[in-house]
């Protein structure tokens, strides 16, 4: 891997049972971009993305983050599953925002914020707090600093989620169609703070149905169907001027 490439997919199969979900995939990410992928339900989108923080193991293929084999050791030609430990340590670097928030309800949106950094980083919880603070401030929950999720709206829980995965001050951000669990009136305002996050340079992954989202904030727009990359390249290359048949028959519907 050269410097500037901060994931790299090689070859990367998955499947359940006999259902082959990722088919050999090859992708890379350059630090500091934002890559959105796009494609219909089904197509893979979110298994690569449980794959890279390895939530899902690999049947063949690599998949590296900054330099380190992701969810397993390489010893010849074999590799190794790491220990429950390792993985954790290496998902600490990874930022990841659901479809559903994931909040524990009995802490929070401070509480919420506070715990991974505290917990697994054994970081001083005064220093956390602070930090912690100053994210919910950053995506417009200043006020519900105690407030539990219970009394959050959807799109306020899902800042909250957002904030909690920056307090691990993550090199990669994953983000699984983090609107989709949400009512249409609520999108703008979780969709804002991604936007947010992308102009500061921070590389993302974005899984998304919101095409015109992606047009806007993404530096490279991928398509994947049936397990496949279909067609890679800038958002507007792809979205108005689609080469692959798949490409142009899926956009032809969503747009």
């Amino acid at each position: 891997m050269t410097p500037e490439v901060l994931v790299r997919a090689e070859q990367v199969h998955k499947s359940y049972h006999r259902n082959d979900v990722l088919k050999g995939i090859d992708l890379e990410v350059r630090r500091g971009e934002v890559m959105c992928v796009i494609g219909p339900s089904g197509s893979g989108k979110s298994t690569f993305l449980r794959c890279v923080n390895h939530l899902e193991t690999i049947q063949h293929g690599r998949l590296w983050v900054d330099g380190r084999l992701i969810g397993y050791r390489q010893r010849g030609e074999k590799l190794y599953e790491l220990s429950e430990r390792e993985q954790a340590r290496q998902r600490a670097d990874i930022g990841m925002v659901f479809q559903d928030f994931n909040l524990f309800s009995h802490y929070t949106a401070l509480e919420n914020v506070v715990a991974a950094p505290v917990l697994v980083r054994g970081e001083p919880k005064a220093a956390v707090v602070e930090r912690a603070t100053r994210l919910l401030e950053r995506v417009g929950l200043g006020d519900k600093l105690h407030t539990y999720p219970r009394r959050l709206s959807g799109g306020q829980q899902q800042r909250v989620a957002i904030a909690r995965a920056l307090a691990m001050q993550p090199k990669l951000m994953l983000f699984d169609e983090p609107t989709s669990a949400l009512d249409p009136e609520l999108v703008g305002e979780v969709l804002d703070v991604i936007g947010d996050l992308a102009t500061e340079g921070l590389t993302m992954i974005i899984v998304t149905h919101e095409i015109g989202f992606a047009r806007q904030v993404a530096d490279r727009l991928v398509f994947m169907d049936g397990g496949h990359v279909i067609e890679s390249g800038p958002p507007a290359d792809v979205i108005d001027t689609p080469q692959h048949p798949r490409t142009q028959a899926f956009l032809s519907k969503v747009l």
